[in-house]
């Protein structure tokens, strides 16, 4: 059975005092818990070691933002995954929007990423989705569907199976809009039957997919009731313990 996950994602924010504070803090919220759900808080580079250290990581997985897509070497500023491993951290986002629109990360460059997070034992939260122009173009099933064949069909499908996916309407990031909970069923539906298509229906059923648009405590509970929505991939709302553990609890 496939899991129901909470993902936090603090982007470039939080010094590292803070960061620290803020995981202690979802720490001490979720002691003597058993959420109904995998707790996941991805860091920057810089906290992951301390964070690692300061939480119980049975309870609150580890993630970190990204890594190179490259194994090691003469790359002046860039984390490698091997290096993520060695920090204790389980998880790694790759090909977040913010990446994919800033820092131009190609389906190319995000199978070599996904190739080495794997290779070091990471578990990749792959991100997927579509910006406005092409929702309103009805282009947006399309755009999914060729980011996921074009970064991770050359998969096995044993090592597909370590994949979680997050889509993201990226329309729907930071402006306010989210997409409809039929939106968002929608295109889970669209993405399983994606995989079910290429790996079999096994395969499929067991891929946890998480929604990643201005998902928070007031619409967690809608979204997350959908069939084909496993939980979320969360901005904003994961920098307050809080906010944080509301959408926890909407499971």
């Amino acid at each position: 059975m496939r899991k129901n996950i909470v993902a936090g994602n603090w982007k470039m924010n939080k010094t590292l005092q803070e960061g620290l504070e803020l995981a202690k803090g979802i720490d001490k919220a979720l002691a003597g818990k058993n959420p109904n759900c995998d707790v996941i808080i991805g860091t920057p580079f810089i906290h992951l070691a301390s964070v690692v250290e300061a939480i119980d990581t049975k309870k609150i997985g580890v993630a970190a933002e990204n890594c190179a897509d490259k194994a090691s070497g003469a790359y002046t500023g860039e984390v490698s995954a091997e290096m993520v491993a060695s920090t204790g951290a389980k998880y790694v986002i790759l090909g977040h929007s913010e990446r994919r629109a800033y820092y131009h990360e190609t389906p190319e460059i995000l199978k070599e990423k996904v190739k080495l997070a794997l290779a070091n034992g990471l578990t990749p939260i792959f991100c997927i989705g579509e910006v406005l122009e092409e929702r309103e173009s009805g282009k947006h099933f399309e755009v999914v569907k060729s980011q996921i064949e074009h970064s991770l069909f050359d998969l096995s499908a044993e090592d597909f199976g370590k994949i979680i996916l997050a889509y993201e309407p990226v329309w729907a990031i930071g402006t306010g809009k989210t997409a409809t909970a039929e939106q968002a069923q929608e295109m889970h539906a669209f993405i399983r039957k994606t995989l079910a298509d290429k790996y079999g229906k096994e395969v499929a059923d067991n891929c946890s997919i998480l929604y990643g648009g201005s998902c928070n405590p007031s619409n967690a509970k809608e979204l997350f009731s959908n069939t084909d929505v496993d939980g979320g991939l969360i901005g904003g709302a994961s920098l307050k313990v809080d906010t944080f553990t509301a959408i926890i609890d909407a499971f």
